[in-house]
């Protein structure tokens, strides 16, 4: 049996419309999903499992308002060892199961002293510099066009309707670009004067190769990157995974108000 097809049976017959990636720091989302169905990884036919302790790595399914949404609590990442085309494998399987949008979350270093940490990017557009594309190797059909532009990938319509979102809570919103390594040991500080010039705001180790994956079946992207440190360089202390998880406690009640009141507002399907 499928994976879609364990969910679709877990799930008896529910349809969700949307479908969030949630990063480090950030599975606290999660508790707000109502009637929740909770798979984990491990029980769902060739899913990626987590190793970093931070991602629970379940998937959840069940009502945020009154929105079907299916919730990735928790991702797999190159650095772990998944190869990319496994880490598309969940948004395809999104796809399958009827969603029509994606909001993507990921925690991330700040480049710009414009966004210190607590601070939400809606992510405008990426460089990849993680050395892999998920679409590269055999090409399956039945996931979309090999050759996809990635022109727009995150959609501008869906970061005006996060900013307005934003604005009506007090919550702190800026955009940017994201820049995306394959870690896991962060950057040096040459490397991130080097990000900076190409015009990066934000880098991280997750993201693109879903992001890809997403556009390829077609989903409408949001990305939202939550700062949770100063890049290497940047300030004297470098960063450290305590930094990333203590920063996005203090900002979980944000990004949960920001999470709910997208998916509540979210367009219908074209």
């Amino acid at each position: 049996m499928s994976a879609a097809e364990q969910i679709r049976e877990r799930a008896k017959g529910a349809i969700p419309e949307v479908g969030l990636v949630l990063g480090s720091g950030l599975a606290g989302f999660a508790e707000q999903i109502d009637a929740a169905v909770r798979i984990p990884y491990g029980d769902l036919s060739g899913f990626p499992s987590c190793t970093n302790p931070t991602h629970p790595g379940e998937l959840v399914l069940g009502r945020v308002g009154e929105r079907m949404v299916v919730c990735l609590n928790g991702r797999a990442h190159l650095y772990e060892g998944v190869g990319p085309v496994k880490l598309a494998f969940p948004i395809r399987m999104l796809a399958t199961l009827g969603c029509h949008g994606l909001i993507v979350t990921n925690a991330a270093g700040s480049l710009s002293p414009e966004a210190p940490p607590g601070h939400i990017m809606a992510i405008s557009d990426h460089i990849n510099l993680q050395g892999a594309n998920t679409l590269a190797g055999p090409h399956d059909p039945d996931h979309g066009e090999r050759f996809v532009p990635m022109n727009g990938a995150y959609d501008s319509d869906l970061r005006r309707l996060a900013h307005r979102i934003a604005g009506e809570h007090d919550i702190s919103l800026v955009e940017g670009v994201y820049l995306a390594v394959t870690g896991p040991s962060f950057e040096t500080p040459a490397e991130i004067r080097a990000f900076r010039t190409l015009g990066a705001d934000a880098v991280g180790m997750s993201t693109v190769q879903e992001v890809i994956a997403a556009r390829q079946a077609g989903l409408r992207v949001l990305g939202l990157s939550l700062m949770t440190n100063m890049a290497a360089g940047l300030v004297e202390t470098p960063p450290s995974a305590a930094e990333v998880m203590e920063t996005a406690a203090a900002a979980a009640e944000d990004v949960t108000t920001l999470l709910s009141a997208l998916i509540a507002a979210w367009p219908e399907r074209a």
